[in-house]
C-alpha cells in the first residue's frame, strides 16, 4: 500500500521539471565532445557501466548526499569546489590539446568512472541540484526524472562512436575547443562561487 501512494505521488509537471533541470545541469550533448575526445586519446567510455553508475549515485546521493559528506565533515561547497578542479583539468586538456590525466594499468585506459560519469555526468552540480529539488517535487517524480535522464545519457555515449565517424576530425576538433572553453567558464565560476561561500563561512567563524 506505501509503495503505491508513492507512485500515486506522480505529477507530469512536476516530473517534466525536474526533467528539464537535471538535463540541463547534466548536459549530456555538451559532455560528447569531452568523450570523443578521451576516446580519440586511447581510453574507453562504457554506455551501460556509465549509465548503471550515474543512476546509483543519483539515487544514492539524492538520500545520503548530506549524510555520506557529513561524515567526513564535508560540506556541499568543498565538494563542488573539488569537482570543479577535475573539471578545469579537463578543460585545459581540450582546450590545450595535451594530456593531463595519465593511464593506469589498473583502470586499464578505462575513463567510464573518471572523469566522464565524475564529474561530468554525476558532478558536483548535478549532485548538489539533486539535494534543492527535494522540496520543490516529490522523490517519485524526481526518480523517473533520473532514469529517463539516464537512459538519454546512455544513447548519447552509445552513439558517441557513431557520431565521430560521421563528423569530420576538423569539426570535432572545433566542438572540442568550443566546448572546452565553455568547460573553462563553467569550473571557474563553479570555483569561484563555492570558494566564496567556503571563505565567508570561515571569516563568520572566526569573528
Amino acid at each position: 500500500m506505501e509503495i503505491w501512494d508513492f507512485i500515486k505521488t506522480y505529477d507530469s509537471t512536476q516530473f517534466f521539471g525536474a526533467f528539464v533541470v537535471l538535463f540541463a545541469i547534466i548536459d549530456i550533448i555538451g559532455t560528447l565532445p569531452v568523450v570523443l575526445n578521451l576516446q580519440h586519446n586511447g581510453r574507453t567510455v562504457s554506455a551501460s557501466r556509465a549509465s548503471i553508475i550515474s543512476l546509483c549515485l543519483f539515487i544514492g546521493f539524492m538520500y545520503m548526499g548530506k549524510a555520506f559528506l557529513s561524515l567526513f565533515n564535508l560540506d556541499v561547497s568543498s565538494f563542488a569546489v573539488a569537482g570543479s578542479i577535475i573539471v578545469f583539468i579537463l578543460a585545459m586538456e581540450m582546450v590545450l590539446d595535451i594530456q593531463i590525466f595519465r593511464t593506469d594499468r589498473v583502470a586499464d585506459n578505462d575513463a567510464t568512472f573518471t572523469p566522464v560519469v565524475f564529474p561530468l555526468i554525476a558532478g558536483a552540480g548535478s549532485f548538489t541540484t539533486l539535494l534543492s529539488i527535494r522540496s520543490q517535487y516529490s522523490d517519485f517524480n524526481i526518480i523517473l526524472a533520473i532514469i529517463a535522464n539516464v537512459i538519454i545519457v546512455y544513447a548519447a555515449l552509445k552513439s558517441s562512436r557513431k557520431l565521430e565517424k560521421v563528423l569530420s576530425p576538423g569539426i570535432i576538433c572545433i566542438f572540442q575547443k568550443a566546448f572546452g572553453i565553455i568547460l573553462l567558464s563553467i569550473s571557474v565560476k563553479l570555483f569561484t562561487s563555492n570558494i566564496t561561500i567556503i571563505i565567508n563561512e570561515m571569516m563568520h567563524t572566526i569573528s
